[in-house]
């Protein structure tokens, strides 16, 4: 069976770190997430790796180390992305409230992008730095690259 990610995140060594789910659904929950995740995982659709994010325009939803288990787990961490993803918005002028999928998670690529290249983390954006270092994201995925809708 082919397995699809919208964004998938390979460390420096080529392994893959992160499988990233974009949508443009506002006003989530950790419920409808962790409800999320596990449909998709239960329809053999995910490849596993060691983070999962589930990246929305008002919150991302960070899994670490869960597994392709199909019980209903809540994410390691909820986060706001406005702080850090605002820069990347005002860039590519695109109004919240009609985002479209393709366009978010071109966005969302963008700011993992950012991480990738980002040698230090004392370099991120302060919004960025705590959550991302705290959860070993960063060290997972510097030096690291992206692949973009997926097949695996």
């Amino acid at each position: 069976m082919r397995q699809y990610a919208d964004i998938l995140a390979f460390d420096k060594n080529g392994q893959l770190a992160l499988v990233a789910e974009v949508k443009s659904k506002l006003g989530t929950s950790i419920d409808w997430a962790a409800k999320l995740r596990r449909n998709m995982f239960a329809h053999g659709s995910m490849p596993d790796a060691p983070f999962f994010l589930l990246a929305l325009p008002d919150s991302f939803y960070l899994w670490q180390n869960t597994g392709r288990t199909l019980e209903i787990v809540e994410p390691t961490q909820q986060v706001d992305p406005q702080p850090f993803l605002q820069p990347l918005f005002d860039a590519t002028n695109p109004s919240n409230s009609h985002l479209t999928e393709q366009s978010f998670e071109l966005i969302v690529a963008s700011w993992l992008n950012q991480i990738l290249q980002t040698q230090h983390s004392e370099d991120l954006p302060e919004g960025n730095r705590n959550w991302i270092v705290s959860s070993g994201l960063f060290d997972k995925l510097t030096g690291g690259h992206l692949s973009i809708e997926a097949a695996a």
